[in-house]
């Protein structure tokens, strides 16, 4: 569990780091940064998924998810929740027009960090034989991540902290869980659900990328639900 709670650490650095280039630069300086990590999310994104494509068992599986995660975010609004809290945090400095919202800072630092093989791996195989070399990996592809996106969204983004602690727990829970059972094999079910949410999390990353360049506000957050999808769905087929 150390090398989980050194990620976000490694997050909250991140983004103190970043914010700290933020406030030095003016707005139009930090549109055409938004600009550019809006472009870079949206090919990263459609890169994880088009990757995992190819290894999956279940090509209509995301689609499933992505419709069944939208329903149950917007049924708990999580995307109001998480305005109204943005709002809260930029009450005593109002947001700039065109400037990039706390909110979509923390939804594309948390698709970020959370979505990859590092990201679940990393906690299973903690759990499992000690190894935390993918987690110590992945805070520094973390904090590099922060930096960047913190340089354009402020220290705010920092709070996916939360989210990637909780989805890390998670996942070494799994593995403490099924300690002796879990392979490594690529047909394995470990295996099938991360490649299954790779797909919907690089399509996510992606929708994540057309809300920073102002294409479609795809209420991404409220697509989060759909995450969890593909591993309940894999676990509950393979009982039977």
């Amino acid at each position: 569990m150390l090398a989980i709670f050194i990620n976000v650490l490694a997050i909250i650095a991140g983004g103190f780091v970043g914010s700290i280039t933020k406030r030095s630069l003016n707005v139009k300086y930090l549109n055409a940064l938004a600009t550019g990590m809006g472009i870079a999310v949206l090919v990263m994104g459609i890169n994880v998924a088009m990757q995992n494509m190819s290894k999956s068992d279940n090509p209509v599986l995301f689609i499933f998810c992505l419709a069944a995660g939208g329903l149950i975010g917007t049924m708990l609004n999580l995307d109001g929740n998480m305005e109204r809290a943005s709002k809260k945090l930029q009450r005593k400095k109002p947001k700039i027009d065109g400037a990039p919202s706390v909110a979509e800072g923390i939804t594309t630092a948390t698709l970020l960090c959370c979505v990859g093989t590092l990201a679940m791996m990393g906690p299973i195989l903690s759990a499992i034989y000690g190894d935390d070399t993918y987690l110590y990996t992945n805070a520094t592809l973390d904090f590099v991540t922060l930096v960047i996106v913190a340089s354009t969204y402020g220290f705010g983004s920092a709070l996916s902290s939360i989210p990637v602690l909780l989805w890390m727990s998670f996942f070494y829970f799994i593995g403490w869980l099924f300690k002796g059972s879990i392979s490594m094999s690529p047909d394995s079910l470990s295996a099938q659900i991360i490649t299954e949410t790779n797909i919907v999390g690089g399509v996510l990353i992606a929708a994540a990328g057309l809300g920073v360049l102002h294409i479609k506000d795809c209420k991404t957050v409220n697509l989060l639900p759909s995450l969890l999808l593909p591993m309940i769905y894999l676990c509950i087929r393979s009982l039977f």
